[in-house]
């Protein structure tokens, strides 16, 4: 699993000069399909697009989160059922796929679309019990 991300990194790392996605082409690009994202050469997520601009995003511990997408001042802003406060990427194609770039107060993450995991989205149900 880690040489797929490793490969994908060192592709699209050099490609930064690529214009960023708008909300018409990511769509497109997204829609009705199941992205699989590394960070650093390691496993991070994965996000299944729906249709309407919906999303279930999971951290690949089978805890999946429903959510939405929508464009704000050039950025894809999510906004998941268990936060109130969006979360904002811009999105560019590179040679491997989709690079995402976040930016936050404190913090600065880019993921790399990781092609050929061999795993499936997994989501399980929610925890009953006491």
């Amino acid at each position: 699993m880690m040489k797929p991300l490793l490969i994908l990194a060192l592709l699209a790392a050099p490609a930064a000069a690529q214009s960023t996605l708008s909300a018409e082409a990511f769509d497109s690009y997204t829609r009705g399909k199941t992205l699989f994202y590394g960070a650093e050469g390691s496993a991070y997520g994965v996000e299944r697009y729906l249709e309407g601009r919906r999303v279930v995003w999971s951290f690949l511990d089978g805890k999946c989160k429903e959510g939405v997408w929508y464009e704000e001042a050039g950025r894809i802003c999510f906004l998941y059922e268990d936060s109130a406060d969006p979360q904002c990427w811009t999105f560019r194609e590179a040679a491997g796929g989709l690079v995402a770039k976040f930016e936050g107060e404190d913090v600065s993450t880019e993921l790399y679309e990781a092609r050929d995991m061999g795993e499936e989205m997994l989501c399980y149900g929610p925890e009953i019990g006491v």
